[in-house]
Parts: C-alpha cells; structure tokens; sequence
C-alpha cells in the first residue's frame, strides 16, 4: 500500500493486496498477478480509493472473467473487482437497477419474476459491468435496446450518471473510458408473464448448450462476427456472415496449439483443453485470424478481452 499511496492518503475500507494470482479468476485459468488487487466495500469506498490513487497507475475494472485472457506476465494495473456491495437488484415499475456486480443470468431471473422482461440477459456469461461495457447481446437483443443509464466511478473518483444515449454504444464495444468503473445500471424491461417468461430462459438454454461447448473452459465467442452490424449493433442490423463460418471455410474447426484448442463443437469457441497457457491461447487465436484472412479476405476481430504483459 505504501508504495503506491503516502500514508496521509486514504486507507481503503475494503481489501487490496499485492500480487494476486489471476489465473482462478478468469473463466479460462490462465494469466499471471496483478500488482494489486482491490475489492471495494461499497461505491464510497471505491470512489475514496480512486481520488487517492497515484494517475500513473493504470486501474482494470475485472468482472467474473468470463470474456477475458490475462497474459502470462500479468498486469501492471490495481485491478477492481466488485464484490457483495454491488450486487443489488431492484424494481420500480418497468425498471430493473443491477449493481455491476450482478450476474448476467441472475438479473434475467429476477426480473421475470417481476414480470419484466429481460430474458436476453440469461445466456450471458458475466455480469453487468462488464454487459454494459462491451454492449453484449444475445438473440438479436441488445444492452442497448433496454439500457437507460449507468452509475460510474471515474479514474479520479468522481461519481457520475451517464445516460445510455451518451455511451456511444455499438456492436461489442462502448466509449466507456478506460479505468472508469461502473457501479450499477439501469435498464428498462417490457412487461411478461413471468411463466412464459421461465419458459423462453429455458429454452434459450437449451438451445446454447446444443450448440455450444458449455462445459469446456471457455471465454465465450473468441472473435466478432465480422459484418452485418451499424454503429447501434442492434438487432435490426444483422447480416448472415458469422465468425464460425469463416473459421470453419479457413480449415480452423478443431484446430491445436499447445493445450488450447477451436472448439470441435463450435469453431468460434477457443478452449482451454487442458494446460493451455494464456500465450497457447492467443497465439491460437492469432494463428486462426491469419488463416482466414488467406483464405477469405476478412480480418477477424478477437471479441475475447486481452490484457496485460506477455
């Protein structure tokens, strides 16, 4: 603590240390430490932390890690994960306020109990920080299409509220800054049945794990979908062209480098297949976009987040 904040500085409610592994924190088991770790205890306490932190320490909002590979070298960053203090759900009328915290699913359940409509959310591996951030969707709905405002702490701790309009939301991508972490957001839900609600969710899990490797250790789609979305990356935009498909033409279905492996099951699946190191894991990715690029023409680009040193 001493070697990033003076000792007049603020002293952190929640708890931070040095050196945390983040390998176990990340849905594929792979990556070094982060410098320091920081789990806030509520939004003031994370506010606190960020006004007294040094500005050239760079800071990584971390969700559950499930669209994430840490490289083997780590992060020279205080990483932020969200605990209990942000995992809040609420209701007023047609709107649903999710701390970031919250898990993906976690937020489609509860709020079809209310009778709100928010099934995209349940096949989403993640939570809601992380939803947001990278304007996630499923079956042709998008964060964008519900999202009415998020709650931020900035780089330099101030608190602020930024409507959805203001976050230049896209497909797979928002103009979140670097460093600003979300606290919770608002969405904003049609009204359902809350049985026939249930009974879509489950489908729609049915149908992922038929077609998808759920059991493998994965980060989710490994690229983006290479056309067919506007700058709305709504649901109206989509084009046929699909990332598997591409992958499948280049030859890359099944493909291996080290202990990482396309997914037999779905090619746009890069899985840990049993000590795969991060750099395994990239470099199989890589090796994939070369191929297509060769054999097609387009450039695919990764959706799986990757950070830190090699």
């Amino acid at each position: 603590m001493t070697d990033m904040l003076s000792p007049s500085t603020y002293q952190p409610r929640g708890a931070l240390s040095a050196g945390r592994a983040l390998s176990d924190l990340t849905w594929l088991r792979v990556g070094g430490p982060a410098d320091w770790f920081f789990q806030p205890a509520d939004a003031q306490d994370l506010a606190a932390f960020l006004a007294g932190l040094p500005e050239d320490i760079a800071v990584f909002p971390m969700g559950v890690g499930s669209n994430l590979i840490v490289r083997d070298g780590g992060l020279r960053a205080v990483v932020i994960r969200l605990g209990r203090g942000f995992n809040a759900i609420t209701f007023e009328g047609n709107r649903v306020t999710a701390g970031a915290a919250a898990l993906d699913a976690h937020v489609a359940r509860k709020a079809a109990a209310e009778g709100l409509d928010l099934t995209f959310l349940r096949t989403i591996p993640g939570s809601v920080g992380g939803a947001v951030r990278m304007n996630a969707g499923c079956y042709g709905t998008y964060v964008a299409d519900h999202l009415v405002e998020i709650c931020v702490v900035t780089r330099t701790g101030a608190v602020r509220t930024i409507k959805a309009t203001d976050l230049g939301l896209a497909y797979r991508q928002s103009d979140l800054p670097e460093g600003w972490v979300i606290t919770h957001a608002v969405f904003e839900a049609a009204s359902g049945d809350p049985v026939e609600l249930e009974t879509r969710m489950a489908d729609q899990l049915a149908k992922r794990d038929a077609s998808q490797p759920t059991k493998e250790r994965s980060a989710g789609s490994t690229f983006r979908n290479p056309a067919g979305f506007s700058s709305t990356g709504r649901a109206d935009d989509v084009h046929d062209l699909k990332a598997w498909k591409v992958i499948d033409d280049a030859g890359m279905r099944g493909a291996r480098l080290g202990g990482a492996q396309m997914s037999e099951m779905h090619s746009n699946f890069l899985i840990n297949a049993g000590g795969a190191t991060a750099a395994d894991l990239e470099g199989l990715g890589e090796e994939v976009r070369k191929k297509v690029l060769l054999n097609s023409g387009i450039e695919l680009q990764w959706e799986i987040m990757r950070v830190g040193e090699r």
